[in-house]
């Protein structure tokens, strides 16, 4: 089974992911452009809700971070971590001992960013703590002082010299305590965040976690028309005969209707949840209601857009392909004495889901769907079943889900 969400938000002047010069993010469709918010913010934004609307238990999410070895460390006997360099360096030498590359001199952080499930940061200090007396051999800073003698070598013994210190030092890491490490970075099951969004780590292939979710970029419905907010900033202790302000700017924002998408292949999150029902389906009541909560944080502070969506639909599909609905808005929406921005969004996504689906058929599909506004009726193969508020579509959705392997 997947499932399917299919959101339509219209946001109060706001700039909520901004690109490089700090815009907000924008791109094409249909030759128009658009307003347009990253899967990787919405992402956030639904990862972040997890957390602080207690959607889910803490210690079953996971988190990104360079900074493994910091937090292992807090996480050690209080007398391992009295001599917190020391300690660093002997956690670092553990991490390399599985092969992932931490520079002492870059206050001990990890190469690239780790998806990594926050109880393992117990269990990687416990196994330290059993192994301190022989982990404590093994230090990264004289390994990285071996590594640099080498690089200072002439270029011939460079190649051979740095080939073998890493063979070396894998083959110098005692097997035994190799065998109790490798389970522990390797295991991602029962984090649902991580099993929704995956996890991807090039060097170590069998690290990786096919995510059982796909959420697609929003866009908006509406043609985009960029506004520019002229500020000034005056200094309260300036003196009263001082004219003129002390700072100045412009902020970049504009106002739209996004449609958002995701897609969850219950079958792969099942998977990747170790097939713990209970779990799943709490995990999709969580993501459920997250992806209808969760507003991404840019500069809210100063535009405060905190507009829940207009539409929620949500399609069950048994068997074949998702489709999104982006297309509904190829020729973008324009209000009229009729009808708003939101209300003619909603009928052009009602009347290309009832195209799309007539063409490619929804014998095997459910549409469930809340709305701040009564949906007028169109005809079509797929009937859409208006459930009222946000609590009784999530209780929809995850039983759906949870029986669908049963």
């Amino acid at each position: 089974m997947k499932i399917e969400l299919h959101i339509l938000q219209n946001f109060a002047p706001s700039n909520l992911n901004r690109d490089d010069t700090g815009a907000p993010k924008d791109c094409e469709l249909g030759g128009y452009r658009r307003a347009r918010i990253s899967s990787q913010c919405l992402k956030r934004a639904v990862r972040d809700t997890f957390e602080v609307d207690s959607l889910l238990k803490p210690d079953d999410l996971a988190v990104r971070t360079k900074r493994l070895v910091q937090n292992v460390v807090e996480h050690l006997a209080t007398e391992h971590r009295s001599d917190r360099a020391r300690a660093c360096d002997i956690v670092a030498a553990t991490l390399a001992g599985a092969g992932l590359n931490v520079k002492a001199a870059e206050d001990y952080k990890t190469e690239y960013l780790l998806f990594f499930p926050r109880r393992h940061l117990v269990q990687l200090a416990e196994l330290v703590d059993r192994h301190w007396d022989t982990l404590a051999g093994l230090g990264l800073a004289k390994s990285e002082a071996t590594d640099q003698a080498d690089a200072d070598a002439p270029a011939k013994k460079v190649v051979g010299g740095k080939k073998k210190a890493k063979s070396d030092k894998k083959s110098a890491f005692p097997k035994e305590i190799a065998e109790e490490l490798m389970p522990i970075l390797e295991d991602a099951k029962r984090s649902p965040d991580l099993a929704l969004f995956g996890r991807m780590i090039a060097d170590t292939p069998s690290w990786n976690v096919e995510a059982s979710c796909q959420v697609a970029h929003a866009i908006s419905t509406n043609r985009v028309s960029m506004d520019f907010d002229f500020f000034t900033a005056v200094d309260d202790l300036r003196p009263n005969d001082t004219a003129g302000s002390d700072m100045m700017g412009t902020v970049q924002f504009n106002s739209s209707c996004f449609y958002r998408y995701s897609v969850v292949d219950v079958d792969r999150l099942r998977s990747n949840l170790d097939a713990d029902d209970e779990l799943l389906r709490e995990t999709v009541a969580a993501y459920v209601r997250a992806s209808v909560l969760a507003i991404p944080t840019g500069k809210q502070n100063s535009m405060a857009a905190h507009n829940p969506p207009s539409l929620v639909l949500a399609i069950a599909r048994e068997s074949g392909s998702c489709v999104s609905l982006a297309n509904a808005f190829a020729q973008p929406i324009r209000p009229t004495a009729e009808a708003d921005l939101v209300a003619g969004s909603i009928k052009a996504l009602q009347t290309y889901l009832q195209r799309i689906s007539g063409m490619y058929g929804a014998q095997s599909a459910s549409a469930f769907y809340i709305a701040d506004r009564s949906l007028e009726p169109i005809g079509g193969s797929l009937q859409l079943q208006d459930k009222g508020g946000l609590s009784d579509l999530v209780k929809e959705i995850e039983s759906r889900a949870v029986g669908a392997g049963l």
